[in-house]
């Protein structure tokens, strides 16, 4: 029987110590602070006390593979599992350990889903599809990451062109279809998730978004801002919210400790109807802010 397993003490206050919705910060190793994604990403990315944790069951078919700064989510199948984004090259060993460790055998994985081409979360794609064959899905703009456009290191490994997927295509293995978007604005091909879980056989809709910050320059801004006005026509159907960096959400850490304590007739603490609007609205302004500024930039530097 597979167990909920519990969060290291020094990677949940590390956690905690840094969560914040825009982006949490946290004590450096020299006493300033800085965003907790770069914590976790430069100035302690090889503290163990910040990356290093215990997976944790969070339905009956959604797993949390990742580590401290960014996830990597494992759907599992009747006929094998999904897994969503690989983490860094440097972390592929530690997300199979953790696969292991929640009961599944990384060989069983089928299908690889990579949400954008950033490397933090494609960075071990390449070695996922050489060593068990999986197949990737990507969008075709960032699958071209690879090719020098941007996101990806120059270490990178590009995987083999495998599953360039379109919006509105769906990947389905057994009784699970994940229904995809794309949603460019972070990245060129961003990829958005749509899919079902399940809580003791209730099920609830989960939403996975693929970058929820605009990148550089005009035309990044304009296709963020059009991809939240699409994402508000769907978003109050969205009850579970998937995050693709545990500091998305201040209270993550939190949640998952509720989790382990849960007791039976307790609610969920990642079921949260409204949530996801709510987040949508905040992105919304971010967009907006973002795009007057890169306008205004633009406007200045023609005069």
């Amino acid at each position: 029987m597979k167990r909920v397993m519990m969060l290291t003490a020094g990677c949940l206050t590390a956690a905690l110590l840094g969560a914040n919705f825009a982006g949490s910060n946290s004590a450096s190793a020299q006493g300033a602070t800085e965003p907790f994604s770069k914590t976790c990403r430069v100035t302690q990315a090889r503290n163990n006390a910040i990356q290093k944790h215990e997976p944790f069951k969070a339905f009956d078919n959604l797993y949390y593979v990742g580590v401290g700064y960014v996830s990597s989510w494992l759907l599992t199948t009747e006929q094998g599992l999904i897994l969503i984004d690989t983490l860094e090259d440097r972390y592929v060993d530690r997300l199979l350990d953790n696969i292991r460790k929640v009961g599944f055998d990384p060989k069983d994985i089928k299908y690889v889903v990579i949400t954008h081409g950033h490397y933090d979360h494609v960075g071990g794609v390449a070695r996922l599809q050489e060593m068990y064959g999986a197949r990737v899905v990507m969008m075709e703009g960032d699958f071209n990451l690879f090719n020098g456009i941007g996101g990806a290191r120059p270490e990178a490994r590009a995987p083999r062109r495998d599953i360039i997927v379109k919006d509105g295509d769906t990947v389905t293995l057994g009784n699970t279809t994940l229904r995809l978007a794309w949603h460019p604005g972070h990245t060129p091909g961003g990829l958005s998730a749509g899919f079902t879980v399940y809580d003791g056989g209730k099920p609830y809709e989960a939403y996975i978004f693929a970058g929820a910050a605009p990148g550089q320059g005009l035309p990044a801004a304009e296709q963020f801002l059009d991809t939240i006005n699409r994402l508000e026509q769907i978003q109050q159907r969205v009850q579970v919210r998937v995050v693709s960096h545990p500091f998305m959400d201040p209270t993550f850490w939190d949640r998952v400790e509720r989790l382990a304590a849960r007791r039976p007739g307790d609610p969920h603490p990642f079921v949260a109807p409204g949530e996801f609007a709510t987040w949508i609205a905040d992105l919304k302004q971010v967009g907006i802010k973002r795009l007057a500024e890169v306008k205004a930039k633009a406007a200045s530097s023609a005069n």
